[in-house]
């Protein structure tokens, strides 16, 4: 069955990314979120990005109509997933919450229909037990900017079905991504190594190694990375990241622990460029 429509549950960061691939690549998409106002502002985010991309010359004037023509918004997930052809869940990193998303969708969706997380570290066996369908679910993993980053880790539950993985791949490359295709295994590749790498930043920032400045800029010319450690914190959220060193620790030991100072952010409100202050302050300059 031709994949057509596509409902991606979440209109945070991730969520409203994924949705702005789906809907400029030609999927019928509607994105859903419990908050109204949340759901406005992603509509209006994903157009100010096609309007950047129309003047950068990476967005045809076609596409961004393909856009907006192809983007539609709700609150009711149970609505949505009766018309779906293929589900991404992009909610935060709860499984409380990731369980009540894909239950529902599950119980209103079609037979035939896949299920997909966007989850970054929890198990695609235990978010497919939410389902009644763990031969048709599959985490698609994609990463942050999702306009820009080119990569989507599919990851295999221990039921997922090969014909899964193949369709999500072909949704993927629909997107104009590039697929590896992972073992489930906590933290995947991807989460695994930018939660190490991103801790020990923390580390030698708390231990006074260097500034926050300098680590990032040390990364950066020194390791050819696109972004600092500090500065993809930032990004991603510092609470986050968090979530996802305390998951990793859970399951793969100590080396994971987080750095006291990421703790201390994440209980004074610092999350980074979403709350304004991270680990740099984004409300000065315009920032």
């Amino acid at each position: 069955m031709p994949i057509k429509k596509i409902t991606v549950v979440g209109a945070g960061v991730m969520g409203r990314g994924i949705a702005y691939v789906s809907a400029l690549n030609g999927f019928e998409t509607t994105l859903v979120d419990i908050s109204e106002e949340q759901l406005q502002d992603a509509v209006e985010t994903n157009k100010n990005i096609a309007k950047k991309g129309i003047e950068r010359g990476r967005v045809t004037e076609e596409q961004y109509e393909t856009l907006v023509n192809s983007l539609k918004t709700t609150t009711d997930l149970a609505s949505a997933a009766k018309e779906m052809d293929f589900l991404i869940e992009a909610v935060p990193e709860k499984r409380s919450l990731k369980q009540q998303v894909l239950e529902t969708a599950a119980e209103h969706a079609r037979e035939d229909v896949i299920l997909t997380s966007n989850t970054s570290t929890i198990s695609p066996t235990e978010l497919a037990s939410y389902t009644n369908r763990p031969e048709q679910f599959a985490a698609m993993h994609f990463f942050n900017p999702v306009h820009i980053m080119k990569l989507v880790e599919i990851v295999r539950g221990l039921e997922t079905a090969d014909e899964t993985v193949e369709i999500v791949r072909q949704v993927a490359e629909k997107m104009r991504k590039e697929t590896v295709e992972v073992n489930e295994f906590p933290g995947f590749v991807t989460s695994r190594i930018s939660a190490l790498v991103g801790n020990e930043a923390f580390h030698m920032l708390q231990e006074g190694v260097a500034s926050a400045e300098d680590i990032d800029k040390a990364v950066k010319l020194g390791l050819n990375y696109p972004m600092g450690p500090l500065e993809l914190a930032d990004l991603v959220g510092l609470d986050a990241r968090l979530n996802n060193l305390r998951y990793l620790q859970e399951t793969l030991g100590d080396k994971f622990r987080p750095a006291p100072l990421l703790e201390q952010y994440v209980k004074a409100g610092r999350l980074g460029r979403k709350s304004g202050k991270g680990v740099y302050d984004y409300t000065k300059d315009g920032e």
